[in-house]
């Protein structure tokens, strides 16, 4: 049957990087596990953000994460110079849970702090 990681976390960005993040998303859509991302309703003040969620194949990982890696690169779009950031958690069947940051314009991975096993449990 496969294993399967859940995957779950946000991104967060201002409007003009939210539309290039948007462009990054459709570029990978796979009419599965594309449908994982989502966005509030309405925007609330200046703060973009994007959720996503869903137990994906192992072997979906790599689509998942070139994601992200391309999203991190997404520059700056004004004079404040922030840079899109973001946390991801996937809790991985056999191997444990991971934590994808997405910050300084790269995506940093790293097994997940002990205090979040209870997500997997």
């Amino acid at each position: 049957m496969g294993v399967y990681v859940s995957v779950r976390g946000w991104l967060e960005c201002d409007e003009t990087q939210l539309a290039t993040i948007q462009k990054i998303i459709s570029a990978h859509a796979d009419n599965h596990y594309s449908n994982g991302w989502s966005t509030p309703r309405q925007q609330v003040n200046w703060t973009h953000y994007l959720f996503y969620g869903a137990d994906i194949r192992e072997s979906a990982l790599n689509w998942f994460t070139n994601q992200l890696r391309e999203i991190a690169r997404v520059p700056a779009s004004d004079d404040d110079g922030d840079l899109v950031r973001g946390l991801f958690l996937g809790g991985h069947e056999v191997d444990g849970t991971t934590e994808w940051q997405v910050r300084d314009g790269r995506l940093v991975t790293s097994a997940a702090d002990a205090r979040h096993r209870y997500l997997d449990e």
